[in-house]
């Protein structure tokens, strides 16, 4: 059986992470110096571009690893349909419940009742369900998992737990996401960097990065963008801007990563 020797695994993950935040960071930048919301025109291809620094930063490793004629990674997960992707829709349930949850906590602890009257208006906003659907998927789920999960997560698992791997990589994933704080018109701008909000937003990402670990030793990529979405929709349905409401989400998710991937390493690949 051929293996991967640590100096080729170091070199996959440094390659990952150059492409992947050079990529992203320059577009972003560009967004910035342009002004506007990201949703006009012309920022919003250098926005939406940057989304998928993961992605590019994906293709680089596959193309040079293909090139090299190296096998997959010890730790990766296939993608193709079977029997894994019965995972998605429990997971995908799973990653709403945990921003509901949440939420009517907050409610119970004198934070903003649950409401959808600023969701729906969102939806309408973004042209329907159909086309909110696909703006949510595309937008973050579909332009990064195939990198921080599918490629970066299987690579760091060489060398780390679970649990070590899961956490650095959520920590580097809310790194990333910084550019996106001086964007005029994106929710993270509207935080404010330096903010409770903000903050709680940063640190938010890492037990969400735990669950989309846990659903990507289940099912792959499939199933850590089902997370995602879920994770990410949700929120934005229910307008989770709120510190309490984000404090909460933040505790409740972390509770359950930890619990799930408490449970023991992933079942044998197929």
């Amino acid at each position: 059986m051929t293996t991967i020797s640590p100096v080729r695994r170091k070199s996959g993950l440094t390659l990952f992470w150059t492409v992947t935040f050079t990529t992203s960071w320059a577009f972003w930048l560009v967004a910035i110096l342009l002004g506007g919301p990201p949703t006009s025109s012309p920022t919003v291809v250098p926005y939406l571009l940057g989304g998928f620094g993961p992605v590019f930063g994906a293709i680089a490793v596959r193309v040079r690893r293909a090139r090299r004629g190296e096998p997959a990674p010890a730790h990766a997960v296939g993608s193709r349909p079977g029997v894994r992707w019965f995972w998605i829709l429990p997971l995908l349930v799973l990653a709403s419940a945990t921003v509901v949850a949440a939420v009517l906590l907050a409610d119970v602890l004198g934070g903003p009742p649950l409401s959808l009257t600023a969701g729906q208006h969102l939806v309408t906003t973004a042209g329907g369900p159909v086309a909110f659907v696909i703006s949510m998927l595309i937008g973050g789920p579909l332009a990064e998992e195939p990198g921080w999960r599918g490629t970066a997560y299987p690579r760091l698992r060489a060398s780390m737990t679970r649990l070590q791997a899961g956490l650095l990589l959520g920590v580097i994933w809310a790194v990333w996401h910084l550019p996106l704080f001086f964007i005029t018109g994106t929710i993270q701008a509207s935080f404010g960097l330096f903010s409770l909000s903000g903050l709680l937003f940063i640190l938010g990402v890492i037990p969400m990065g735990l669950l989309t670990v846990f659903a990507y030793e289940r099912g792959g990529v499939p199933a850590s963008i089902a997370v995602h979405f879920g994770v990410n929709t949700t929120i934005a349905l229910l307008t989770v801007n709120a510190p309490l409401a984000q404090a909460i989400v933040l505790v409740v998710q972390a509770v359950v990563a930890l619990a799930l991937l408490g449970r023991g390493p992933r079942p044998a690949r197929a």
